[in-house]
């Protein structure tokens, strides 16, 4: 790609970003999903990675997406609107959650449910933290999302936590580690929701898939 189709993309990123954006529902149960009459982009990761967080910076609204520091906090699937483009949503976390066992089935099976069902899902932006790479949760989401032909991207978070050089590691590992995966898009993004690193990059992809 030459500088100049780079930039254009970037562009085209900002200004879908830079358009109408809200949080449309939250959804508890599979009857409850919105029409799917949009691409949807849906974003994964263990608990406390820094979804919400991501969100509130690819969007550029501070409180669109609810950050909180104590894993689990996201116990729906969460639909925010991007006029007539596009729906970004936000998954609740697998790992550690800080709830009755029984709720955390509940949201996992809603979670598996959309994920191999809905038409409309176009990538699963799947993070992953910068400060460790991928971690056996992480691999078992990937086994999953492959077996259902569901096109994932990894993206790194916290990038600003540790040194580049690190980063840059981490992500060569998490490339090799994807390399024969089926469903898996070749290309990381190593991001930071502090600085900003990587956030153009990512609204570019997004933006491609609307």
């Amino acid at each position: 790609m030459t500088p100049e189709e780079e930039a254009e993309r970037i562009e085209i990123g900002r200004l879908l970003f830079a358009g109408p954006i809200e949080f449309e529902r939250g959804v508890a149960g599979m009857e409850h999903l919105p029409e799917a009459n949009v691409p949807e982009i849906a974003f994964a990761g263990r608990s406390n990675v820094g979804k919400s967080s991501l969100i509130n910076k690819l969007t550029g609204r501070n409180k669109l997406a609810r950050a909180s520091t104590e894993p689990g906090r996201t116990r729906e699937l969460n639909f925010f609107r991007m006029g007539d483009k596009l729906r970004l949503v936000d998954l609740p976390g697998y790992g550690y959650a800080k709830a009755p066992k029984n709720e955390i089935g509940r949201w996992t099976t809603l979670t598996r449910d959309y994920l191999r069902g809905r038409v409309s899902l176009k990538r699963v932006i799947l993070l992953i933290d910068g400060r460790h790479g991928l971690k056996p949760d992480d691999k078992d989401v990937m086994d999953a999302l492959d077996k259902a032909a569901v096109t994932y991207q990894l993206v790194l978070t916290k990038a600003d936590k540790v040194k580049p050089t690190e980063i840059a590691a981490t992500a060569a590992a998490t490339r090799a580690a994807i390399a024969i995966r089926p469903a898996a898009h070749p290309e990381i993004i190593a991001t930071s929701s502090e600085t900003g690193l990587g956030i153009e990059r990512l609204r570019a992809e997004i933006a491609a898939l609307a």
